[in-house]
């Protein structure tokens, strides 16, 4: 095969400026992870935004590019007012909350929908610009649904694949949309259409069908003289750097020491990013009914709910945050005794050995997303467990519950099946829970993040090859 042309919103790259000098790393996100083999491998470039970044002397701006070319990535800077509209209002401020079925949450920024556009355009012309005849480019995300079609009407014998890492809603939900026929057509000029599970895949044949009128036939859809495959890919995690990282020394002395200072209790532990997506205020919710139904458990069981910084900005996400330490301050004060609080709450990243010390320490695991595309914490909790203990709660609407059936999965929005399902956890047999974890270990190793790129690819090569 030719080059390997990967465009995202993000470049797989941090920037650092100290003291006037550049430094670039290499960012440890899922999507980064994943395509740094594949990236490296077949010789080709990164298209994506760099971030917000310092105003730059022309001298500093070559440094900083010169350095990316190194990495083999090129940059698409966007303005404030891009920023604004494209990636705020319309790709985070309305296409996430609809495919993530939380259309309350919306609030149709029409008027963000010209930059969308505009700035899909301009990654478009940049694959234009270096594309070398036998690449393949590989889009990716809801920021950029629209740089297929533009990559097919400015290169017609691309071979383009695009993946979508969150799920791709019902087709009446979907359909609220007012760009929806545009998103379906931008997303059909590729060869392959990637989903992390099976429900996601049929979603959008659905709507396919609802609102093109087009038929799928073995996986195929047939767009005027043009032909894309659809098909469930669930993305993995770098099992192996997990596993490694759980074995280090220094995150094994962390573990043991976060174990001492619950003193004995059990350790329930959450850890998600702040958003409506994650189900947080439900399971606040469902732990403050069972500590309701048993206060026992109070100094028996300590909640660490690890809260990550999203979007402080926007007032709803204000309101979120405002609303989660209502219910922590509720609970504890209604809960809490001389000798124990129930929940504690981290407002704040963390880096991945103390995450992973976090996922060794932890007797149950919460992930209870009333919607997820896949949820790579789930699976990355697991990989953690060399020890084969421990229980994973798990959402069956994280598309992650597809591949983690030995997890105790819970419907998100009941509180008692949240809090039941806790209390089972609790109280399984060490050898009940070896034996989950044994499948669970087995199934996150055989289906790690490497698998899942070399799969698409060669996925993308044998469709793009029947096609032509």
């Amino acid at each position: 095969m030719g080059r390997l042309l990967i465009v995202s919103n993000r470049l797989p790259v941090t920037a650092q400026f100290r003291d006037n000098r550049i430094q670039v790393s290499a960012s440890s996100g899922g999507l980064a992870t994943g395509l740094r083999g594949p990236h490296e491998e077949y010789g080709g470039l990164w298209i994506g935004w760099p971030g917000e970044l310092p105003r730059l002397e022309p001298a500093q701006l070559a440094e900083f590019e010169q350095l990316l070319a190194e990495e083999h990535a090129f940059p698409i800077y966007l303005s404030r007012e891009e920023t604004r509209d494209f990636y705020e209002d319309i790709a985070n401020g309305t296409i996430w909350p609809v495919f993530h079925y939380l259309i309350d949450q919306e609030t149709m920024h029409t008027r963000g929908w010209d930059a969308y556009r505009a700035v899909n355009q301009r990654f478009a012309q940049a694959v234009a610009d270096h594309y070398q005849p036998g690449d393949l480019v590989w889009v990716h995300d809801y920021h950029l649904m629209l740089v297929p079609g533009m990559v097919r009407a400015l290169i017609p014998e691309a071979r383009i694949g695009f993946f979508l890492h969150i799920p791709f809603p019902s087709s009446e939900v979907f359909a609220v949309l007012p760009w929806r026929h545009e998103i379906l057509e931008g997303i059909l000029a590729s060869d392959l259409i990637g989903f992390h599970t099976s429900d996601y895949a049929r979603h959008f044949s659905s709507s396919v069908r609802r609102l093109l009128g087009l038929e799928t036939l073995e996986g195929q859809i047939r767009h005027g003289d043009h032909v894309a495959m659809v098909g469930a890919f669930p993305m993995g995690i770098d099992t192996d750097a997990w596993e490694e990282r759980a074995s280090e020394a220094e995150v094994r002395v962390r573990a043991q020491e976060i174990r001492e200072d619950a003193d004995g209790r059990s350790i329930v532990l959450g850890i998600d990013r702040l958003d409506f997506s994650k189900g947080l205020v439900r399971r606040f919710i469902a732990i403050e009914a069972l500590l309701r139904s048993d206060p026992k458990l109070v100094d028996r069981t300590r909640f660490i709910q690890v809260m990550v910084p999203s979007r402080e900005s926007v007032e709803s996400y204000a309101s979120l945050r405002r609303r989660l330490n209502e219910l922590t301050g509720r609970i504890n004060s209604t809960y809490a005794t001389a000798s124990a609080v129930p929940v504690h709450v981290l407002y704040r990243s963390f880096d991945e050995a103390e995450v992973s010390a976090l996922y060794c320490s932890a007797d149950v695991m919460l992930v209870t997303p009333v919607r997820d595309g896949m949820n790579l914490v789930a699976k990355e909790f697991v990989a953690s467990r060399i020890d084969e203990d421990g229980v994973l709660v798990l959402s069956e609407f994280a598309g992650a519950a597809e591949d983690l059936q030995q997890a105790l999965l819970v419907n998100p929005y009941d509180a008692q099946s949240i809090g039941s399902n806790i209390r089972r956890a609790l109280s399984m047999s060490r050898n009940e829970k070896r034996s989950r974890m044994q499948v669970l270990r087995q199934h996150v190793r055989e289906t790690d993040v490497h698998k899942w790129a070399a799969t698409f690819i060669a996925t993308l090569e044998r469709q793009s090859k029947r096609a032509a």
